[in-house]
């Protein structure tokens, strides 16, 4: 394994940790998972090491991932960041790697799409985003950065959410910006 090579299995102890995690948020915010039993969950979890490391980046990373809902057709449950603000291990960082790369100078070492693609899960959509803040309320001091729309990326622009005076809005910027408060939030089918 090179350096730049990132180990994609998960110890028993960091499993165990994890599932503590998972199972503890699970409890405690049932709301997010109505009808959806635990148990189930982590048998599916343990049948899938891969995504059992992707949550544990996004867990590692600030995000707390949470079961939010469960797709029939497919037999998956969904999960999202459900951190309180945008996770703070992913801040700081451009809309994409062509946004990164455009920057002249103060270029942030990564970027949300970059990022979510190594860390296995994707960014939440607009509609995602929205179904989110109806679990509770998220990004009262920050914002996520959110998938952006070919034509409205191709034009240079990127969108990012946030929660305000009690509604959750969708901004733009350029792609290249970024800020210390703003990270981005991402989905996970298990």
């Amino acid at each position: 394994m090179s350096n730049g090579e990132t180990r994609k299995e998960l110890s028993p102890a960091q499993l165990e940790e994890l599932f503590r995690a998972l199972k503890v948020r699970f409890e405690k915010n049932l709301n997010r998972h109505k009808g959806i039993e635990w148990a189930k969950v982590q048998a599916k979890l343990e049948a899938n090491s891969k995504k059992m490391w992707s949550l544990n980046e996004m867990e590692r990373t600030g995000g707390e991932p949470d079961v939010v809902g469960y797709e029939k057709k497919t037999g998956e449950y969904i999960f999202y960041d459900c951190s309180a603000e945008s996770p703070k291990g992913r801040r700081n960082v451009c809309y994409d790697r062509e946004g990164q790369e455009s920057r002249k100078a103060f270029k942030p070492e990564n970027n949300a799409t970059d990022m979510a693609a190594a860390m296995g899960i994707e960014l939440l959509t607009e509609e995602q985003y929205r179904e989110l803040q109806k679990l509770g309320e998220f990004d009262t001091k920050t914002s996520s950065w959110v998938k952006t729309p070919y034509d409205i990326r191709k034009l240079g622009g990127a969108l990012f959410a946030d929660r305000r005076y009690g509604n959750v809005f969708v901004y733009h910027n350029g792609a290249p910006s970024y800020y210390n408060a703003r990270a981005f939030r991402g989905s996970l089918k298990v």
